[in-house]
């Protein structure tokens, strides 16, 4: 979604709109809700997170609070 490039589905992280306001992280690909994919690259989780984009694709508004949660799940994410 950030990066525009075509990688294969198991190269991707799913993000899914849970509620008007709420978006999770979804590993198993399989949640129910409107859902993006970012790619599993720094640059894209902060372009996604930053520019509006993430809210664009899911059609939402991210609260502060739900934010944060992505943002320090990306954190984790490429500490590995």
């Amino acid at each position: 979604m950030a990066c525009r490039k075509v990688k294969a589905k198991q190269e991707l992280v799913r993000l899914v709109r849970i509620s008007a306001e709420s978006v999770k992280v979804d590993i198993s690909g399989k949640k129910t809700g409107r859902g993006t994919y970012l790619c599993s690259a720094q640059e894209c989780w902060e372009a996604g997170l930053k520019g509006g984009r993430l809210e664009h694709s899911l059609r939402t508004t991210l609260t502060q609070d739900n934010r944060e949660q992505l943002i320090k799940f990306a954190e984790d994410f490429f500490k590995r």
